[in-house]
């Protein structure tokens, strides 16, 4: 019996193996939602009785908006969150999954707004307990106005997202022969209307952000789970 896992290597110069996948999508109804969640989120930060006096530079809500928001154009947004969710998930499991549609069931186990400006920033994070997750953006400067800071410049409150190769960077030897390490960062500049699905165990942060308007997100995280109750794909490998 062949181990789990094992695979023919046929001969090939180059196998390129364990790919990141990522999705990109846009909202069709982003303008007119966007305009009423920023306007609700910026209310919900004012009333928040944690939140004392001017509001600061940077600003998190619990992770509990699907209890907290009973409006249309929320609900909207959810459905398209899902809907871009399933959409990627489904093409990232083509050929691990046994059937070519199998049925599943998206979870989301917390979703919730951050309002940046003035240089704030999220640091280099990765998200536990789910296996995607996905940050929307808005509200945020537009980018040709975003992108002249005089300091921050084309990064101003992009996403950076860093590839597996970003590990091998701080003890490995860098010559001419494995430059394909340094290019170990994506970003990803943000725009009203576009969401982005990744792996959760990714690592990514937010970078500073200095503007005009707030810039306003949303994220989540989602588990994925076999719509027969069992998530297991493969028995245990036995030599």
């Amino acid at each position: 019996m062949k181990p789990a896992g094992t695979a023919m290597i046929q001969p090939d110069p180059l196998h390129t193996l364990w790919h990141t996948p990522i999705g990109v999508h846009r909202f069709a109804q982003a303008e007119a939602v966007n305009e009423v969640l920023v306007r609700v989120f910026q209310t919900m930060r004012a009333t928040d009785p944690i939140v004392s006096g001017e509001p600061k530079a940077f600003y998190a809500s619990r992770d509990d908006l699907l209890q907290r928001i009973r409006l249309s154009e929320w609900e909207q947004l959810v459905r398209f969150i899902v809907d871009s969710v399933r959409q990627t998930v489904v093409l990232a499991n083509q050929g691990a999954w046994p059937e070519a549609k199998p049925g599943f069931q998206i979870a989301l186990r917390g979703i919730w707004f951050q309002i940046s400006s003035q240089g704030s920033h999220h640091d280099v994070h990765t998200h536990g307990n789910c296996s995607w997750s996905g940050v929307y953006c808005l509200q945020v400067d537009p980018p040709e106005q975003r992108c002249q800071h005089p300091v921050l410049g084309a990064a101003n409150g992009v996403t950076r997202f860093y590839g597996p190769h970003f590990n091998r960077l701080g003890g490995a030897a860098m010559d001419f022969g494995n430059a394909y390490l340094q290019n170990a960062h994506l970003d990803i500049e943000p725009v009203p209307g576009q969401l982005v699905v990744f792996p959760s165990w990714l690592a990514h942060q937010a970078m500073p952000y200095h503007g005009t308007a707030d810039r306003v997100i949303v994220s989540f995280n989602v588990s994925v789970h076999a719509a027969g109750g069992s998530d297991q794909l493969h028995g245990y490998a036995h030599v």
